[in-house]
């Protein structure tokens, strides 16, 4: 079994939890800590972990878990609620590290992790989660890869182009109202094909990671409604012209 599975298996599942990444990590720069106030227990190594409640309302944490050298178990040292964490410093943009940083309400950890793959897996689960599980006030992701915080903004980014689609119909709409008769089928048409189109790509990538689910509803229904307003007036200016 896997340092991983174990610690799931013996920190979280018995407090009905299940763990969604976990990441082995040593300090930045070590701390000076005497010797008594480690209980004189020696070498350690260090995991930070994310977990969910099964029972709902779902609650999210951030553990740090310790193993002893010489010892099989592993130990709760400290442990912050999601809303807690105000923000983490992916270090690099441009290019993979295993460098980051954690800010929480209370403290401030600089984090090296076992390799860089490691490091982007866990912040990119640790975003996901924030955009599902965060209260209104979402922790702040900075000098993180886009690769690592994309899928949101190719989500948003379906929106914009619908949103410009529309713009450019009404404008079409209105340049060439003279000649909307026969043009009306193939416009209503293709404005319908179109907003379909990209609201079926930002549902399937909201489903697919299931955040953020209420407010793109409302922002779907929003289109749609745009849409179908832009549909009523090309169909009574289409009439309007039959007449």
């Amino acid at each position: 079994m896997s340092a991983k599975s174990a610690i799931n298996k013996e920190v979280f599942v018995p407090h009905d939890e299940k763990m969604l990444a976990a990441v082995q990590v040593k300090r930045k720069t070590k701390k000076k800590i005497p010797f008594l106030a480690t209980g004189g227990q020696g070498d350690y190594m260090t995991f930070i972990c994310l977990s969910v409640t099964n029972k709902k309302p779902s609650h999210v944490t951030i553990t740090k878990v310790k193993q002893f050298q010489g010892s099989s178990a592993f130990v709760k040292r400290s442990q912050w609620t999601i809303d807690q964490l105000r923000q983490v410093n992916g270090i690099d943009p441009n290019k993979d590290c295993p460098e980051f940083d954690l800010m929480f309400d209370n403290a401030f950890d600089q984090w090296v992790a076992g390799s860089a793959g490691e490091k982007c897996t866990f912040v990119q689960i640790l975003h996901h989660t924030c955009q599902r599980y965060s209260s209104a006030r979402k922790p702040e992701f900075v000098n993180c890869q886009s690769k690592l915080l994309g899928e949101d903004q190719a989500v948003e980014s379906v929106f914009v182009r619908c949103k410009v689609f529309m713009n450019r119909m009404k404008k079409d709409l209105v340049a060439h109202h003279g000649h909307l008769l026969r043009r009306g089928n193939s416009i209503l048409h293709s404005a319908a094909d179109s907003v379909t189109s990209a609201v079926q790509k930002a549902s399937q990538a909201l489903n697919e990671r299931g955040e953020r689910l209420g407010r793109a509803e409302e922002r779907t229904a929003d289109m749609m409604n745009s849409a179908e307003q832009f549909a009523v007036t090309a169909q009574k200016l289409a009439m309007k012209h039959k007449c």
